[in-house]
């Protein structure tokens, strides 16, 4: 004897599939939105094939001389913010970065100070060797100047700072002149992955930004290259001007350390006065 089963009872097989194929896509939704809120920056779009346009290394020649030359406008001495991490702060009622020492003062023939050294308001390991060498390159310089006497020092300190996208960025720039000496130029950066709580690299960036990390290198060795063609064509002319080396691992991706990341823009920042006694730095833009 054949039972028949009420029609209301059968599971066909076309739509059991179909409750399957819906679990499975949740399941991998929740396991790709967990692993990038708490372990990576991955690109959704990349995941799944989807390709994304950037807005970085997409700029013209004449977009990027301007960007050159209004680079120390950027130096603001704030930091923009969204406020999206503000459970980090180490001091709750400051920002996340902010000016710590501030000072202006003139002696005459002896010096001219104007600094703001900025601080990084967040408890962690890593800002605090930041934070600490911040003070071991501009505030101990800036000790030294107002100790001195008779030496016509002029001294600056300047910085800009912001967070996109979890990413804190900080840039600071020094200006020392003492008497005839050759003007000095310091910038160091500071870039800081506030989502998951460690330094990010240059090429952690471009990753980011999906930007091609062989393209940038090329982009990188054709501009050095074009200014130390330049340096050659004036001392030829009689100029004493700072040599490049082409050849060093200092243009390498993996060894460019100064970078500073705002609003669409990349900058890759080789300041020759963080070695020696020069006001002489390249800038590739991205």
């Amino acid at each position: 004897m054949n039972v028949t089963l009420p029609e209301k009872n059968k599971i066909k097989k076309k739509q059991l599939i179909l409750y399957i194929s819906i679990v499975v896509v949740c399941i991998i939704s929740i396991i790709i939105a967990f692993y990038v809120q708490f372990y990576a920056r991955i690109d959704i779009g990349s995941l799944v094939g989807i390709a994304k346009e950037t807005e970085f290394g997409k700029k013209t020649e004449e977009e990027e001389e301007v960007l050159k030359s209004d680079f120390n406008q950027i130096f603001n001495n704030q930091i923009e913010d969204d406020g999206q991490n503000d459970n980090k702060k180490l001091e709750s009622d400051k920002s996340i970065v902010y000016t710590k020492y501030e000072k202006k003062e003139s002696k005459l023939n002896s010096y001219d100070l104007e600094i703001r050294i900025p601080y990084i308001n967040i408890k962690n390991e890593i800002i605090e060797q930041y934070n600490k060498e911040i003070e071991d390159i501009f505030v101990k310089i800036s000790t030294n100047v107002l100790q001195s006497e008779n030496r016509n020092i002029v001294y600056t300190v300047e910085y800009a700072a912001n967070v996109q996208d979890d990413i804190l960025s900080l840039v600071i720039k020094s200006n020392l002149k003492e008497g005839s000496n050759a003007q000095k130029v310091i910038i160091q950066t500071y870039n800081y992955d506030l989502r998951n709580n460690k330094e990010i690299t240059l090429e952690e960036t471009l990753k980011i930004a999906n930007l091609d990390k062989q393209v940038v290198q090329d982009k990188i060795n054709s501009e050095i290259t074009a200014e130390q063609k330049k340096v050659e064509d004036l001392k030829k002319l009689g100029y004493n001007i700072y040599s490049r080396d082409t050849s060093s691992d200092i243009y390498t991706i993996e060894k460019s350390t100064e970078f500073y990341v705002t609003d669409k823009v990349i900058y890759i920042i080789y300041a020759y006065g963080n070695e020696t006694n020069t006001s002489e730095m390249d800038l590739v833009i991205l």
